[in-house]
């Protein structure tokens, strides 16, 4: 009873020890979901139809579609420019999908697996003839090939690592293959149900027929409104407001942009990097002069040209090498020369040239053995046998090889890094054997039985030691750029004053518009992400850090000039106010031009009034007319020519987009084509088909589609 009293007594004091412990408590709890759900928002590179797409995700999908790339262009690696196109597609591809599946889902469209087993069994599709499951006879799709694939992949899984991982490969594109043809299929589905809710007729098929085969030739007067100066016209604000108003859903953007201001420098070097360099080439030149094996030369100074030290074609060397091995005699040296093109300086040294074939057939027997002198032992007895008439490919099956033909073309080898003495010999071997010769050629580890079976392609083959180095700036030139640089945006941290002394201090002053979250590379200089993170984070009038950027060899300062929000852009805007201001300056133009050539009911009155008159043919309703000497196309022009009997003057004068029209019509005439109805009313459903096919903008804009790849790539 006495505790009792005592926490009835401090009952004040502890109801608040234990409210404030449950304060801390929630809040300690609410601060780690906002944690939590500000590291979510960190790793999420956008939005579709409210479905947050988190960045891992999205990299899969970059990273499957990179192998796809590669595997069709049998490279090993994509350079920035393929991998941001990569990017694209893969976020295109994958917001339009989305976008179907879920107008489809609402009307129970699907794709099912016995529709697709149907496409592959027709094999037609053009993405299935991009997969190594065609038959090279018909030239088709073969679905019995890609069964037995699916079946040996299943078996092969246990297999050595290297067959498993080519499986694997080619398992992985397919399964790409697959799950774009489901989505293509479905996006077709829904695009032709678009397409067939609007329905074409004979009657419409007849009307469309006479549009495009009745032909009117005109006499025609036209007043360009540059026949009138600019300054002779007067347009008010209200004008202005009138005209923003009748145009104002051309102004509507659908996502935020800005525009920017900024100075961007490139660093070069400077006269001493040149001098430099310079006397760097005159001691490689007397080097590769005096060399008898340049190889050492040409590693030791790191130029760009591996040097293999075998007969290879003109194609292996970079076009202003390749164009002089021809003037050289051997044993020339050539240069230094500056290449302004890819801003190198090169030297060339031809060591050897000579006519080789460009393909080789061949066999081969790689013989085994427990010790390199075993090996060799036993190639000597393979060899004789050979010789003496023994069977190649009896022999090599012995061995546990096929002993097979094959085909060595000199672009397998011509542009390798580097070759080792061994492989150097081997591809010299094949290159100079004469057919049906026999070769025992040893190297390190073993013997090579070789036979030469065909030449083919005698080519001119042309050893040449290169050196070939960029003109770069050296580290003293980067330094001093960067420190004024840095000093001069140091002292100008407004908008105003980067803009007013930029030219003070050699600098100039570029200017961006409308660059949004899409873009790739701020003003187009690579590695400009964390600028693009800066400017979106950015208000109006703020001044960035500086940037070093591009590659390796940039520095930035931007200024975030104007913040253009999703919406309506307002007549403020200096872009909307100047074609606002074109479209009310036509207008007053062709009231001015109406006006003058009001009451006018012929051709000579028109040409009276200062007309350019001018003959045009083959003018029909369903195209509009060019009219050269304004330079425009004209449909309004082609809609008043339909509508006027021949032999009759234009009763109105026509307003055009670049003048003001007056005409007689001299013939009309109809071309003898036998009317098809069902010819007309297929090419109508295929032109619906077409305008079906816009949907996808307005279905972009209802899915309210948030793009922050900027903030990862």
């Amino acid at each position: 009873m006495a505790a009792l009293g005592k926490i009835r007594k401090r009952g004040v004091i502890l109801i608040g020890i234990i409210g404030f412990g449950l304060f801390a408590f929630i809040a300690e709890e609410l601060f780690r979901s906002c944690e939590s759900t500000k590291n979510d928002q960190r790793q999420q590179i956008g939005e579709v139809l409210g479905e947050k797409i988190n960045v891992q995700e999205f990299q899969k999908l970059v990273d499957e579609y990179s192998e796809v790339i590669k595997m069709q262009q049998g490279t090993e690696s994509l350079n920035e420019e393929q991998l941001n196109q990569v990017k694209d597609m893969v976020w295109n591809t994958f917001v339009q999908t989305r976008i179907v599946e879920d107008e489809a889902q609402k009307l129970g469209l699907t794709v099912t697996n016995e529709e697709l087993q149907n496409i592959l069994k027709e094999g037609t599709n053009p993405m299935l003839l991009q997969t190594p499951f065609v038959n090279r006879q018909t030239g088709r799709f073969d679905a019995n090939a890609l069964q037995k694939f699916l079946a040996d992949y299943n078996n092969q899984k246990n297999a050595n690592s290297q067959m498993s991982q080519q499986y694997e490969t080619i398992y992985k594109y397919w399964t790409f293959i697959e799950k774009t043809l489901r989505q293509q299929t479905l996006a077709q589905k829904y695009q032709s149900l678009l397409a067939h809710c609007v329905l074409s007729n004979p009657v419409e098929a007849k009307m469309a027929f006479k549009d495009e085969t009745e032909e009117a030739q005109i006499q025609l007067a036209a007043f360009p409104y540059s026949s009138i100066e600019d300054s002779k016209v007067k347009i008010a604000d209200a004008d202005l407001k009138a005209k923003y108003e009748e145009l104002k859903p051309r102004f509507k953007q659908y996502v935020e942009s800005r525009d920017i201001k900024y100075v961007d420098i490139e660093v070069e070097p400077s006269a001493q990097d040149r001098q430099a360099l310079q006397k760097q080439f005159a001691d490689y030149t007397k080097d590769l002069a005096a060399a008898a094996d340049p190889s050492e030369v040409v590693r030791k100074s790191t130029s760009l040209i591996s040097y293999l030290g075998l007969p290879v074609t003109k194609e292996a060397f970079p076009q202003d090498i390749a164009q002089r091995l021809d003037s050289m005699t051997v044993g020339q040296t050539y240069g230094p020369v500056e290449n302004k093109m890819d801003n190198t300086m090169n030297i060339v040294k031809l060591v050897a040239k000579t006519q080789l074939p460009d393909s080789v057939q061949y066999r081969m027997i790689q013989v085994p053995g427990t010790t390199p002198e075993a090996a060799r032992k036993s190639a000597d007895s393979i060899y004789t046998a050979l010789a003496a008439g023994a069977d190649f490919e009896a022999t090599a099956k012995k061995y546990g090889q096929t002993g097979e033909k094959q085909w060595l073309v000199t672009a397998q080898y011509q542009n390798a890094p580097s070759l080792d003495k061994d492989t150097k010999g081997y591809l010299m071997a094949l290159n100079t054997m004469a057919v049906n010769e026999l070769k025992n050629y040893s190297m390190t580890q073993g013997n090579l039985i070789i036979q030469v079976l065909d030449r083919k392609a005698m080519v001119n083959k042309y050893t040449a030691a290169v050196i070939k180095k960029p003109i770069e700036f050296s580290k003293d030139t980067y330094s001093a750029a960067y420190n004024k640089f840095s000093s001069f945006v140091s002292a100008n941290q407004t908008a105003d004053g980067i803009v007013k002394n930029a030219q003070k201090s050699g600098y100039r002053v570029q200017e961006a518009k409308d660059i949004t979250t899409s873009t790739h590379y701020l003003a187009g200089i690579h590695s400009t992400r964390e600028a693009m993170k800066w400017l979106f984070e950015a208000s109006e009038g703020d001044v960035s850090p500086m940037y070093e950027c591009g590659d390796n060899n940039h520095l930035l300062v931007v200024v975030c000039e104007k913040i253009h929000p999703a919406g309506f852009r307002g007549l403020n805007d200096p872009q909307v106010r100047e074609l606002v201001q074109a479209e009310v300056l036509k207008d007053k133009k062709a009231d001015m031009l109406m006006d003058k050539v009001k009451g006018v009911t012929s051709l000579a009155a028109a040409k009276g009034k200062g007309a350019k008159t001018v003959d045009v043919n083959q003018i029909t309703f369903a195209a509009p007319v060019f009219v050269s000497m304004t330079g425009a196309s004209e449909p309004a022009l082609s809609g008043a020519v339909a509508a006027t009997a021949k032999g009759k003057f234009s009763t109105q004068p026509v307003k055009g987009n670049a003048g003001v029209y007056l005409f007689q019509v001299v013939n009309k005439s109809t071309h003898q084509t036998k009317f098809d109805a069902k010819a007309e009313e297929a090419k109508l459903a295929q032109k619906y088909l077409q305008l079906a096919g816009n949907f996808m903008n307005e279905l972009f804009v209802k899915a309210k589609v948030v793009d922050n790849r900027y903030l990862f790539f």
